[in-house]
């Protein structure tokens, strides 16, 4: 394996390491014994557990984007497309129901931390939201946009927090349904205001 391989394999162990232990709770031990790698080898790819967390953020930060990228050629309207952001919560359920939202709980870890990293990690937040803006501008909000993005990422979290806290999925789905008929209600209600 390639030195560029072996990197990218200790990120990903690592990122995986950061959202099930958390970063606080997550050694260089730990991560080298993840991909099998002598202490000296580990330390020629990273010198500082800061190293691998700003490496594991430019990895959530460039799959996001990808998602994103992927929802907005999937998804044949603004609705659907944010519809692709909404049923997130299914699709990853059993892991969220396990360690909460991976994008939640590390900005929470690090804003407790007063780590450096944590707006770089709210970057990731911020892509969703920008996101989420420009969706609903294209639905018609206007300077409700923002607004509303805001109010979908922010019943998204309360989401994951509460299936974290209770293991409970009938919620997770009745949530997801929530936010889904309130999403068409919200776009019928732009519709008549466009008319």
């Amino acid at each position: 394996m390639g030195a560029r391989e072996t990197r990218e394999e200790i990120v990903a162990a690592a990122d995986d390491l950061f959202y099930r232990q958390g970063f606080d709770h997550t050694s260089f031990a730990d991560i080298a014994g993840a991909v099998k790698l002598s202490r000296g080898n580990f330390y020629y790819h990273f010198r500082t557990k800061d190293e691998i967390l700003d490496a594991v953020i430019d990895r959530r930060l460039e799959a996001t984007r990808a998602m994103l990228a992927g929802w907005a050629a999937e998804g044949a309207s603004p609705v659907a497309r944010i519809e692709c952001f909404v049923r997130i919560l299914i699709m990853n359920q059993i892991r969220i129901m396990a360690y909460g939202c991976p994008v939640g709980t590390l900005c929470q870890e690090l804003a407790k931390l007063d780590h450096a990293a944590r707006a770089r990690a709210a970057d990731v937040f911020a892509l969703f939201r920008d996101w989420l803006t420009a969706e609903f501008e294209a639905l018609g909000a206007g300077d409700e946009a923002g607004a509303l993005a805001l109010h979908v990422l922010g019943w998204s979290q309360g989401t994951a927090a509460l299936a974290n806290a209770f293991k409970d999925e009938v919620f997770v789905r009745r949530e997801v349904d929530g936010m889904c008929a309130w999403l068409a209600a919200q776009a019928r209600r732009l519709a008549r205001a466009r008319r």
